[in-house]
């Protein structure tokens, strides 16, 4: 017999056992019906304990009037005590509270004078600033090198400093040592910690002394009669703007628009393959869309460098020599997790007509080389850029192609078109506390000095992180280029290109050049979180020894450069940057195309660079 709680149950309503005996059976009933005309059984109107009956609510309790009889008012403000009263900012909470008492030589801990904190407008009553919101950043940094090094050294014709040196090339030892002090300070106005600042003065000056020995006379100083060692000290102008975000579109992820006049740096791509250089411009830059756009317009009037030392000099004029850049980011563009970018260069040089002498005597515009001329040209500069990674591996790559005119190839006299490329790519695979490296770079060479096309292609200022960087034995030196130009090298200190320049800081992009292959492998290893192994082998090779042929006035050249092997120790005591030594050492072992170029008495096969840095950072 079926219980008559079921059909209740189904309809999902609550039943409680009624008092009303049960229903006769059936067989008493005078008159059965159908079961869709039975009534439904009389329900329980009172609510069991801890339960409620859907749709059903109890009435509210009585409202509670709260009543504190004999309060009285809270006292103003002006009542409490002085150290009481609301700080005006977050930054002044922990000393007010005594956890922290500032101490400006302390490095680690907050410092208003790092922009952990904002200015108190009343200890600084002459700075013409109005606000809370108003920063001030103080950094210094002091950067000391030691490098001995080995590399082809030309006897001069004049003098020499050992009789017997009757080759082309004498000892290839010397010796450098480098000091950089670096200070910098910059007042801001805005919150450091979420949003760009509004409005930023910088000014950043470099103070270096350096001392080179070498074992040939006329290296150093254009003069035979001086020495063949040199103490030399500058002062330059690294940074000296003014950044004025001057918009922020209405969202709530600050993208922002900003511009920025002044001496300043400027980095053109990822690994600075192009235009990597502190230079006086005007930039107009900003992002949008959650910062996955990004873009520069910028315009550069080149300062000339200090020979030596490489910083801004503010006392000569400036460079007839234009850059304007623009280029556009975006992230997650191709596929996910990459980032690309385009750039359009435009290099405009007007120098054809100076004739400018280094401060060691040398000329490096115009530069020595072919009809010794001065030149003017234009050089536009096309190029795509690409970092990320693709699934496990990390991607960066960049190709350039650039095109123009050169009024005067000197090789010929006659003017020139520019139609020269450039590639590089480095693939890195992570597992665990090691990354492993593959790296590759191009750099067409030109392969007819003598017909209206220069087809080497040149940079406007390199300074690459790439392949080892100044690691490497071959970024890191700079190569006379003796016997088919004077003055000149093969490539620049801090460079990758083979580009027959004068020099990376005062002479003139040169398209007719041989080119360069890099094919090379790396790795670096972080044994703790202070201290990292890298290792680097690269193999080298000219793209087209035309160029150098016809200069050295050789039948042949072989291509192979030959093999760099560098490796560094990194040890940051600290785990931060403010205290870092670096231990590196490199060799060249010499190609056959390197010992045709520069075959010295010793033989020439193998050549050394150590680099001892410690660099101290406040």
């Amino acid at each position: 017999m079926a219980s008559p709680l079921l059909p209740i149950v189904f309809i999902a309503q609550p039943v409680v056992q009624s008092e009303e005996p049960p229903a006769p059976p059936a067989q008493e009933q005078t008159a059965s019906k159908p079961d869709w005309e039975e009534e439904p059984p009389k329900v329980d109107p009172e609510i069991i304990e801890g339960r409620e009956r859907p749709g059903v609510q109890a009435e509210l309790p009585d409202r509670i009037d709260q009543t504190n009889e004999g309060a009285v008012r809270a006292p103003p403000p002006e009542a409490f005590p002085t150290d009481q009263i609301p700080i005006p900012d977050r930054w002044r909470l922990i000393e007010d509270l005594g956890l922290l008492k500032e101490d400006v030589l302390d490095p680690y801990n907050q410092n208003t004078y790092k922009g952990d904190r904002p200015i108190n407008p009343d200890k600084v009553p002459w700075l013409p600033i109005k606000g809370d919101d108003w920063f001030f950043i103080v950094n210094a940094i002091s950067d000391s090198v030691y490098e001995p090094r080995t590399f082809p050294i030309p006897v001069g014709i004049q003098t020499t400093e050992d009789a017997d040196r009757l080759d082309v090339f004498g000892d290839d030892f010397s010796t450098v040592l480098s000091q950089t002090f670096i200070v910098g300070a910059a007042l801001l106005k805005g919150s450091t910690a979420y949003k760009p600042p509004s409005v930023e003065y910088r000014v950043t000056l470099a103070y270096n002394v350096n001392y080179v020995d070498v074992p040939e006379r006329r290296v150093l100083f254009v003069e035979p009669s001086l020495e063949s060692d040199r103490l030399d000290q500058f002062l330059g102008v690294q940074e000296a703007f003014v950044d004025y975000h001057f918009t922020q579109f209405d969202n709530d992820r600050f993208d922002f628009i900003s511009i920025r006049a002044g001496i300043q740096p400027f980095q053109s791509d990822f690994r600075g393959f192009l235009f990597n250089d502190n230079q006086l411009g005007v930039r107009l830059f900003g992002n949008r869309d959650n910062n996955r756009f990004q873009f520069n317009l910028g315009a550069f009037w080149r300062l000339e460098k200090d020979t030596n030392s490489g910083l801004n000099s503010v006392v000569k004029t400036p460079r007839d020599d234009f850059v304007f850049i623009a280029n556009a980011y975006r992230q997650d563009f191709l596929i996910p997790a990459l980032t690309s970018q385009v750039t359009l260069a435009y290099n405009r040089n007007r120098e054809a007509g100076d004739i400018e002498i280094d401060d060691n005597g040398f000329p490096v515009r115009p530069a020595l080389l072919g009809n010794l001329r001065g030149r003017d040209y234009d050089a536009f500069y096309i190029g795509y850029n690409a970092d990320g990674r693709i699934g496990r591996v990390n991607v960066t790559a960049s190709a350039y192609w650039v095109l123009g005119e050169d009024r005067n190839n000197f090789f010929t006299g006659e003017p020139a078109n520019i139609n020269a490329q450039f590639a590089a790519a480095e693939l890195s695979y992570d597992r665990d506390w090691m990354r492993f490296r593959l790296s590759g770079a191009f750099q067409s060479g030109d392969s007819d000095p003598f017909d209206n096309t220069e087809g080497g292609y040149d940079a406007i200022f390199e300074n690459p992180v790439f392949a080892g960087a100044d690691t490497s034995y071959w970024i890191r030196q700079t190569i006379p280029f003796a016997g088919g130009g004077r003055a000149v090298s093969v490539n620049g200190r801090n460079g990758i290109l083979n580009n027959l320049r004068s020099s990376k800081e005062q002479g003139q992009s040169n398209f007719n050049n041989p080119g360069l292959i890099l094919t090379g492998v790396g790795a670096d290893f972080d044994l703790t979180p202070e201290f990292r192994i890298s290792a680097n082998a690269n193999h080298l090779w000219f793209e087209d020894t035309t160029t150098l042929e016809v200069l050295r006035n050789e039948g042949s050249i072989p291509k192979e450069i030959g093999f760099d092997l560098s490796a560094a120790a990194i040890w940051r005591p600290k785990a931060n940057q403010n205290i870092v030594f670096r231990l590196s050492a490199a060799t060249l072992v010499a190609g056959d195309g390197f010992r045709d170029l520069f075959d010295a008495r010793a033989g020439g096969r193998e050549f050394v660079s150590v680099l001892a840095n410690v660099v101290l950072t406040y």
